[in-house]
């Protein structure tokens, strides 16, 4: 027998003894049989020396039914101990936080200024690649993407399924969401998001290597509304802003993060990048719930089965049987 199985209700155990006590305590069931009335009976048995039985008789059974049915009561008995499997206790994690990802799809990332593994590649195809190993450790929040460039959209929702939001970073590509870079819009598209959520805990990380060119709303305006519903924002500048080739304003970077209690980082390449995500993973920690959680497997209805068609089959031998009798006779 596996280590992993037991009885959920193993007392059931003493019920199999329940049909040889009620075999001891109660009463035989006697039938009545049909009796012919002649005048001159006792006269008839006295001659033909019969002794006269009586009006009711105890129907006997055949030994095979018995058996047959004590071990249909047994498999019932087993079906109701409830036998199951055990699997080994696992972790259940709850979910204790939203975190939003703000990606910047302008045209500047597609800037070929990156190195990963020795190959130059664009900025968002770099930044991509280390986001999405971020994405799937964040094993007990709930994350979501925003995408945003002259517009701000939403790729995917808030969500537990980190591999889909990871598919969906996948599938994302430079000019999605226009060619400029608002920054206040994709701070305000991301409060709308988290307005729809139950959760309190709210984390905003803005990507970003331009500078903001939006007129409906300043980044510091939403930045102001993003404090006031408790929401911290962390930005990472993408490249060297003392570099020719970048637009990157680390000032108002720097002043989102201040004001929302969040930090500021710079990014210059891949490497420095998955320092960043690490330091993240220190300043919001990836929290489980120690609540524990045992698979368990039921197997009570294999002696349930088993039972039902034991009782089809000597239903089917005894019409077999009384067949047979009727053929002889």
């Amino acid at each position: 027998m596996p280590e992993n199985f037991q009885f959920a209700y193993p007392y059931v155990a003493f019920l199999a003894a329940l049909p040889f006590l009620v075999y001891w305590l109660l009463p035989a069931i006697k039938n009545r049989s049909a009796a012919l009335i002649y005048p001159y009976f006792n006269a008839a048995a006295t001659v033909s020396k019969q002794k006269p039985k009586k009006a009711s008789y105890i129907k006997k059974r055949s030994w095979y039914i018995s058996v047959f049915m004590y071990l249909i009561w047994l498999l019932l008995i087993l079906a109701m101990a409830s036998p199951e499997l055990i699997g080994k206790p696992e972790k259940k994690i709850k979910t204790s936080r939203n975190f939003l990802i703000l990606a910047d799809l302008s045209f500047s990332m597609a800037k070929n200024d990156w190195v990963t593994d020795g190959k130059r590649v664009t900025r968002w195809e770099g930044v991509k690649n280390i986001m999405g190993d971020f994405i799937i450790r964040r094993e007990s929040d709930k994350m979501g993407l925003v995408f945003f460039a002259s517009n701000a959209y939403v790729q995917a929702p808030f969500t537990t399924d980190l591999k889909t939001v990871k598919t969906m970073l996948d599938e994302a590509d430079v000019g999605m969401a226009g060619q400029m870079t608002n920054i206040g819009k994709a701070i305000v598209k991301g409060m709308d998001l988290f307005e729809r959520d139950t959760i309190q805990s709210k984390v905003m990380l803005l990507l970003t290597d331009g500078v903001d060119s939006g007129t409906e709303i300043l980044p510091l305006d939403a930045a102001n509304m993003a404090k006031k519903d408790s929401t911290i924002i962390y930005t990472i500048g993408i490249g060297n802003p003392g570099s020719s080739s970048s637009d990157l304003d680390e000032r108002t970077l720097i002043e989102i993060a201040e004001l929302t209690g969040g930090k500021y980082f710079r990014a210059i390449d891949a490497q420095e990048l998955e320092k960043i995500y690490a330091e993240l993973d220190t300043l919001e920690p990836i929290e489980y719930e120690e609540e524990s959680y045992t698979p368990i497997t039921l197997l009570y209805y294999y002696p349930l089965g088993a039972a039902l068609g034991l009782g089809l089959f000597l239903v089917l031998i005894n019409n077999l049987v009384l067949i047979f009798k009727r053929l002889i006779h």
